[in-house]
Protein backbone atom coordinates (compact mmCIF):
# COMPACT_ATOMS: atom_id res chain seq x y z
CA UNK A 1 0.00 0.00 0.00
CA UNK A 2 1.52 3.50 -0.71
CA UNK A 3 1.20 6.79 0.85
CA UNK A 4 -0.96 9.34 -1.32
CA UNK A 5 0.89 12.81 -1.39
CA UNK A 6 -2.05 15.78 -0.60
CA UNK A 7 -1.13 19.12 -1.74
CA UNK A 8 -3.08 21.98 -0.25
CA UNK A 9 -4.26 24.30 -1.75
CA UNK A 10 -4.04 27.93 -0.82
CA UNK A 11 -5.83 30.34 -2.73
CA UNK A 12 -4.92 34.41 -2.47
CA UNK A 13 -7.99 35.10 -0.81
CA UNK A 14 -6.89 32.61 1.95
CA UNK A 15 -3.53 34.56 2.09
CA UNK A 16 -4.57 37.91 1.58
CA UNK A 17 -6.57 36.87 4.89
CA UNK A 18 -3.76 35.29 7.05
CA UNK A 19 -2.98 37.72 9.48
CA UNK A 20 -6.23 40.06 9.41
CA UNK A 21 -6.64 41.98 12.13
CA UNK A 22 -3.38 40.52 14.43
CA UNK A 23 -0.36 41.31 12.46
CA UNK A 24 0.58 44.88 10.67
CA UNK A 25 3.76 45.42 8.82
CA UNK A 26 6.03 48.76 9.16
CA UNK A 27 7.40 50.00 6.58
CA UNK A 28 10.21 53.36 5.23
CA UNK A 29 8.56 55.22 2.44
CA UNK A 30 10.06 57.73 -0.12
CA UNK A 31 7.66 60.41 -0.26
CA UNK A 32 6.94 59.77 -4.13
CA UNK A 33 5.91 56.30 -3.10
CA UNK A 34 2.93 58.07 -0.41
CA UNK A 35 0.45 59.02 -3.33
CA UNK A 36 -0.16 55.63 -4.06
CA UNK A 37 -0.74 54.25 -0.85
CA UNK A 38 -2.40 57.23 0.88
CA UNK A 39 -4.14 58.87 -2.34
CA UNK A 40 -5.50 62.09 0.49
CA UNK A 41 -1.80 62.68 1.48
CA UNK A 42 -0.96 66.31 0.95
CA UNK A 43 2.37 66.79 -0.99
CA UNK A 44 5.46 65.98 0.49
CA UNK A 45 9.09 67.18 0.96
CA UNK A 46 10.58 64.53 -0.86
CA UNK A 47 13.65 64.87 1.74
CA UNK A 48 11.36 63.76 4.66
CA UNK A 49 11.95 59.94 6.18
CA UNK A 50 8.31 58.67 6.22
CA UNK A 51 7.24 55.66 7.89
CA UNK A 52 3.55 53.58 7.41
CA UNK A 53 1.85 50.76 8.97
CA UNK A 54 -0.28 48.47 7.33
CA UNK A 55 -2.23 45.69 7.97
CA UNK A 56 -1.29 42.09 6.70
CA UNK A 57 -3.51 43.12 3.57
CA UNK A 58 -1.73 45.94 2.83
CA UNK A 59 -4.55 48.22 3.96
CA UNK A 60 -3.16 51.21 4.72
CA UNK A 61 -3.19 52.54 8.67
CA UNK A 62 -0.80 55.44 9.38
CA UNK A 63 1.56 58.00 7.72
CA UNK A 64 4.04 59.12 10.10
CA UNK A 65 7.57 61.05 9.88
CA UNK A 66 8.32 59.38 13.53
CA UNK A 67 8.87 55.90 13.50
CA UNK A 68 7.94 55.29 17.08
CA UNK A 69 4.47 56.56 16.03
CA UNK A 70 3.80 53.43 13.95
CA UNK A 71 4.80 51.05 16.90
CA UNK A 72 2.56 52.76 19.49
CA UNK A 73 -0.69 52.68 16.63
CA UNK A 74 -0.35 49.29 16.27
CA UNK A 75 -0.38 48.44 20.01
CA UNK A 76 -3.39 50.80 20.53
CA UNK A 77 -4.61 48.38 17.41
CA UNK A 78 -3.42 45.61 19.34
CA UNK A 79 -1.41 44.40 16.06
CA UNK A 80 1.87 42.26 16.16
CA UNK A 81 4.27 44.01 14.18
CA UNK A 82 7.09 43.25 11.44
CA UNK A 83 9.14 45.08 9.84
CA UNK A 84 9.34 45.01 5.67
CA UNK A 85 12.51 45.69 4.03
Amino acid sequence: MGLKTITPQVTKADLAHLGAGEVGYIRKMRADEVSRCFPEAPDIDPNLDLWALFGADGTPILLTDNRSSTFYKAAEDELRTVSLH
